[in-house]
């Protein structure tokens, strides 16, 4: 059904311009289906996955010790094609790789040192991806700007392609007025900065300044409670710039002191 709407909108388009283009699933068959700890289909249902970034490399190495095999001793022949924990290396290791682990295993590799393989195999490429993920959790700000960044980007192309789609199946257009009055409305919201309060996963309360375009001027460090980032929030928009040397609070990347204080002047002169 999607890519016979896909297709019906090609047409309405015409040539010379962009086709729609659906994305394909790539999917190795040999891992289609990826098995948990207990062999069964890997699921947070089933509490059978394997935490990949969560505890680290500590984390993954002992969950791999608990994947299930059978009790085939070292110096036995395993059987590759029935072994999960084959089944998982799979889905990181080459062609080549898997090859030999599969040889390694009918030779009589014991299911200690294939759970090691396993994981030195895994951490290889997880490693690197786990200190990324660290150094985003230790700074929610960043994720913040980077999801604001994104959406402004996804207008800048959606606004316009929504008013083609709207010619193509006929619906009305938006008279220039409305258009005119909404525009006038988000120029008027966007001119004035903003505080934001909030609490994270860690239980602690933040704030943060942002520009009227939606930029991070100030990011608070956590508070014990709402109350106390609330104050802090208080204090700034009486005080202004000079509140911020008594207030736990950094500046965004990029960010000079003289932005923040425009942005407090503005907000005090709206009090």
């Amino acid at each position: 059904m999607a890519r016979d709407i896909a297709q019906r909108f090609n047409h309405l388009f015409g040539q010379g311009r962009e086709h729609f283009v659906l994305p394909e699933v790539v999917v190795d068959e040999e891992v289609a289906t990826l098995p948990g700890l207990d062999g069964r289909k890997m699921s947070k249902s089933y509490d059978n996955t394997i935490p990949l970034f969560e505890g680290g490399a500590k984390g993954l190495q002992a969950a791999l010790a608990r994947v299930v095999t059978d009790s085939k001793l070292p110096g036995e022949p395993k059987d590759p094609d029935s072994a999960h924990l084959v089944t998982i290396y799979d889905a990181f290791a080459s062609s080549e790789e898997r090859a030999q682990f599969r040889a390694d295993l009918k030779a009589g590799l014991g299911w200690g040192d294939a759970k090691q393989r396993v994981y030195e195999r895994l951490e290889r490429d997880i490693a690197p991806m786990r200190e990324r993920y660290e150094s985003l959790i230790a700074h929610p700000a960043r994720i913040e700007e980077a999801l604001m960044e994104g959406a402004r980007k996804a207008r800048a192309i959606a606004a316009p392609f929504l008013v083609q789609l709207r010619e193509a199946v006929g619906l009305r257009r938006m008279t220039a007025a409305l258009t005119t009055v909404g525009e006038k409305k988000t120029q008027s919201k966007s001119k004035l900065p903003e505080f934001k309060q909030y609490r994270e996963a860690d239980g602690r309360f933040y704030f943060k300044l942002l520009s009227g375009d939606g930029r991070l001027l100030l990011q608070s460090e956590g508070f014990a409670s709402g109350k106390d980032a609330g104050q802090g929030v208080a204090r700034l928009k009486r005080e202004g710039a000079a509140a911020l040397p008594g207030v736990a609070a950094v500046r965004g990347e990029g960010v000079s002191e003289a932005d923040v204080a425009a942005a407090l002047a503005q907000l005090m002169a709206e009090e």
